[in-house]
């Protein structure tokens, strides 16, 4: 089994390329990248998992912009956003961004995507998309997004987006850019078993067919649901977040799911410098190795 590491991904923090030497000489495979442009202080939508909003969301740096950084600065390493708002981005400049991080990389770009829960931060971005369709919303734009990085002169005409034939360069090293959701309740179970390359779930908010939390009953329930949208659930890899201490009970748990890879991350989602993240890393090595 595989293991990752998600950075906060912050100014004033350990910086996207040292990070992603350690994590490919430590034998992690792959570094991840959130995403929030900005964070209005009306504060009006709830930090999903309730309580204050820890302070490493309001000082995140540019996900494709940092994984440019991490992946000059490797080999082999995987760079993934986890997770990019591809709502709020420009079409066009967002298939550009990212096929010509695919290129740079040598096409080890993994773009993991979500709709986002705050509201009023998609509102500014996207007066047009009202909330309650931003699902759908992004299966569009996925399907946008893979008509450019397929065709030469793509055009498209959608709800939400729209343009006419065009040429769109670069195109991704292996014709496509491998899109990952990270849904881990029904609505985007569904869209996830449907459409996605890839899935990322975070155990802690997995949940089963009964909508109860269960991470082993939630991961049978959607490659249950990639066959029946006629889709073979070996072909959609699975990546589990971890956000808890990566303990061996809960890890000889989840070595039966077959897994692709498990994603760890520091104590919290607060600021720390680079001091702080290399303890981190000191801390979840022996794990990596012993679990590999």
């Amino acid at each position: 089994m595989r293991f990752g590491y998600v950075s906060m991904n912050s100014a004033s923090g350990i910086r996207p390329d040292v990070v992603a030497r350690e994590l490919e000489e430590r034998g992690f495979d792959s570094l991840w990248v959130p995403q929030h442009s900005h964070i209005p202080t009306s504060r009006l939508s709830p930090f999903p998992n309730g309580g204050d909003l820890p302070s490493g969301y309001l000082h995140m740096m540019d996900p494709l912009v940092s994984l440019t950084a991490a992946a000059l600065a490797t080999t082999d390493l995987v760079v993934a956003t986890g997770v990019c708002l591809l709502l709020e981005a420009d079409l066009l400049d967002l298939a550009c961004r990212t096929a010509t991080l695919d290129v740079l990389s040598g096409g080890r770009l993994l773009l993991g995507v979500g709709v986002g829960w705050n509201r009023e931060e998609l509102e500014n971005h996207r007066p047009d998309v009202p909330f309650a369709k931003r699902y759908a919303a992004m299966r569009e734009r996925v399907e946008a997004l893979r008509t450019i990085w397929r065709e030469d002169e793509p055009s498209f005409s959608g709800t939400w987006d729209d343009f006419t034939t065009s040429w769109v360069y670069p195109k991704p090293t292996r014709g496509y850019v491998p899109i990952a959701l990270g849904n881990s309740l029904p609505l985007g179970i569904r869209h996830a078993a449907r459409y996605a390359d890839h899935w990322s779930p975070i155990d802690a908010h997995l949940v089963n067919e009964k909508g109860e939390p269960d991470v082993v009953g939630g991961v049978a329930w959607f490659r249950s649901l990639v066959a029946e949208y006629g889709r073979d659930p070996d072909s959609v890899p699975v990546t589990l977040w971890m956000f808890r201490r990566p303990e061996p009970r809960r890890l000889e748990r989840y070595v039966p799911l077959g897994l692709e890879r498990i994603v760890l991350s520091g104590a919290s989602a607060v600021l720390e410098d680079e001091a702080a993240t290399m303890r981190t890393l000191d801390e979840l090595s022996p794990v990596v190795s012993s679990w590999r």
